[in-house]
């Protein structure tokens, strides 16, 4: 058994909320028009990429609240199906696996991972390494990496520092307002899709994803953000794992406030300078820094995914036929996820020039995602033709939003505290058996004691893993199950207690 690392523990919590189809990563590939392989040919071959990267053989198993890493109850093999949206949509079965299939749908090959083995990078590695299997050769051996481990000795490194680049950051993000709705979902559920294409300028001093986003965040000051925020997919991959599948990855929060008069490239700049400063983090996730952080299964509800080129290249690959990376998994995390595939970084090899972009979204809350790819469209048209145009003159759809925007316009208000208002503390009887038993768990846990009633488990260090271990630890001794949301509103053994007595 191996403990899982910090991003899939955080996935292993949401999904165990609920999250449908939203952490299916699928690849397409169809054969027609090329050579398809014998169907003998492409099982040896799928068996040989489990076998080059033993995670896809693994799955997920709660011991004493604590998810590991191990072996699956049966080898991922080569199956048939009758439908590609039936292979991507099957559950997972987290705790038996495996966590990837591949499905042979008349002459397309369907290959569906779980993002707690998988991420975007882990794409290309697949299909390249598959590709050479089909061929009949064999890629360069892997080193052994055991990431989760490295993982938490890097991250304890910079831990207090990440704690002191978010004090001052992080805010809980508030609706997003967009034409015709607001934006508010955080859960996995769910989506439909729109695939377009950008044309994303290059700017001097900026990458074409820092243009990207630095639009973005435009565009979503222009509907009436005064505050923008958006979560940004980060890869944490390292020198020792390249080449290996897996979801080295973590998400991040961007803030934003853009100001009207400010010029784009200067804005962008800033927005760059922000990034770099949070890319020396990019591995720790916000749960171990931001107290109380409740799991979502996006930390915002807009998010951006970006990817460059198509990674790994073979031969063997380019006669596959057509593949499709960004397959839809007919769900959405949040309530707009755009997932953008940058083709130009193989521009010396390939014609294309832009940037696909697939926006899944939540219908219920994005009700015209046409229109939101068209006005992101019209914002980079004109960076490219004057890139030092004040952001109050891109254009909107709606020329009654006007700039600057009023202080206040996104988010739900915040209360003032009543200092006159006596708390509402509920009681807890210290000589009341359970309290002491429901003490004792906590204190094993946190390695705190003593714990009073009324501490809050997040100024004690707490964060969703220590939570999930408590909650396993009262369900074996105490015969008593306490949901993780519950929890998160009750972080106290008082307020923990009113959750089981009721």
């Amino acid at each position: 058994m191996t403990q899982v690392s910090f991003v899939q523990h955080g996935m292993w919590v949401t999904e165990r909320m609920g999250a449908g189809s939203a952490y299916h990563m699928p690849i397409v590939i169809r054969f027609a028009g090329s050579p398809a392989p014998e169907p003998a040919v492409l099982a040896k071959a799928c068996a040989s990429v489990v076998e080059r990267h033993p995670l896809l053989g693994r799955a997920v198993r709660e011991q004493d609240g604590v998810p590991v890493l191990v072996p699956a109850t049966r080898t991922p093999s080569l199956e048939t199906g009758e439908s590609i949206e039936e292979a991507i949509r099957r559950p997972f079965d987290l705790e038996n696996g495996p966590l990837i299939r591949f499905t042979l749908v008349g002459d397309t090959l369907v290959i569906v991972a779980h993002h707690l083995v998988f991420d975007g990078g882990s794409k290309d590695i697949l299909i390249a390494d598959l590709a050479a299997f089909v061929a009949g050769t064999v890629p360069p051996p892997l080193e052994p990496l055991d990431h989760a481990a490295a993982e938490r000795e890097r991250v304890a490194g910079v831990l207090d520092e990440a704690r002191a680049f978010w004090a001052d950051r992080w805010r809980e993000p508030g609706e997003t307002l967009v034409p015709g709705g607001v934006l508010r979902s955080r859960r996995g559920g769910p989506g439909r899709l729109l695939k377009f294409t950008l044309d994303v300028p290059e700017l001097p001093g900026l990458t074409r994803f820092e243009v990207l986003l630095a639009a973005l965040h435009a565009l979503l000051a222009s509907y009436g953000n005064a505050d923008v925020v958006t979560a940004v997919d980060l890869s944490t991959r390292t020198a020792a794992s390249e080449g290996h599948i897996g979801p080295f990855v973590n998400e991040l929060p961007v803030f934003s406030s853009p100001p009207s008069e400010t010029p784009f490239t200067t804005f962008a700049a800033g927005l760059r300078a922000e990034l770099r400063s949070l890319y020396a983090y990019r591995e720790v996730p916000l749960a171990r820094v931001v107290a109380g952080l409740r799991p979502h299964a996006a930390l915002a509800p807009v998010s951006v995914s970006y990817r460059r080129g198509s990674g790994p290249r073979s031969e063997p690959a380019e006669r596959f036929g057509e593949v499709d990376r960004l397959a839809f998994n007919h769900a959405v995390r949040g309530a707009l996820q755009l997932q953008v595939l940058d083709a130009t970084a193989d521009a010396a090899e390939t014609e294309a020039t832009g940037m696909t972009a697939s926006l899944r979204y939540d219908p219920n809350e994005l009700t015209d995602a046409a229109g939101f790819a068209d006005d992101l469209r019209a914002v980079l048209a004109a960076v490219a033709q004057d890139p030092a145009r004040p952001l109050g003159t891109l254009p909107t759809r709606d020329p009654a939003v006007a700039w600057p925007v009023p202080a206040g316009a996104c988010g739900v208000p915040v209360a003032e505290p009543d200092d006159d208002a006596a708390p509402d503390r509920p009681g807890a009887d210290p000589d009341d058996p359970l309290t002491a038993e429901i003490r004792t768990i906590w204190e094993e846990v946190l390695k705190v004691s003593p714990i009073e009633p009324h501490d809050d488990i997040f100024d004690l260090g707490g964060h969703s893993l220590t939570i999930t271990q408590i909650i396993a630890r009262m369900r074996k001794r105490l015969d008593v199950e306490v949901e993780l949301d519950d929890f998160f509103d009750n972080p106290t053994i008082a307020g923990v207690l009113q959750v089981i007595r009721r």
